[in-house]
């Protein structure tokens, strides 16, 4: 098989078991918990994920997976989800990644996008329609990235 080939086939339970350990999900899939991580250690408890790629592969399989494990099985104890950039067409052109941003949001993590790329984008109403609260997020974000208390990664 091609290695381009090999980018868009659809991954099997295995691979997805592999992927997910190798994020440190592996517990996840196994149905075990790591609820209270860090809260006793005094490390960040709450989690902003930064999520800009447009690829879909890397929405599914890592930017989603792990922000919405993180605040199903309690790993923090707030989760926020930015969209920011190419991450927000993606987004607004795939019916699979708009649920699932749905579903996270039903489940408690806070959905936020930023209003100059939604605007550049012509698509800051879909978002909201979503379910994003889209906002500057200049500040806020170097306040999270201030901010002792909140990790914050990007995908």
């Amino acid at each position: 098989m091609s290695s381009e080939q090999n980018q868009h086939r659809p991954i099997g339970r295995r691979e997805a078991m592999v992927g997910a350990a190798a994020l440190g999900l592996g517990g996840l899939a196994a149905g075990a918990s790591a609820k209270g991580i860090g809260a006793e250690d005094g490390r960040p408890n709450h989690l902003a994920v930064l999520w800009t790629s447009a690829d879909p592969d890397v929405a599914h399989r890592v930017a989603l997976m792990y922000t919405h494990a993180a605040k199903r099985s309690g790993w923090f104890e707030q989760v926020r989800l930015i969209a920011w950039g190419p991450s927000q067409r993606t987004l607004v052109g795939d019916k699979d990644l708009r649920a699932k941003v749905q579903q996270m949001q039903a489940d408690g993590v806070v959905l936020q996008a930023c209003v100059v790329c939604a605007d550049s984008y012509g698509i800051a109403d879909r978002l909201r329609e979503i379910g994003f609260e889209v906002l500057a997020m200049g500040v806020p974000l170097t306040r999270m990235l201030k901010d002792a208390g909140t990790e914050v990664v990007s995908f």
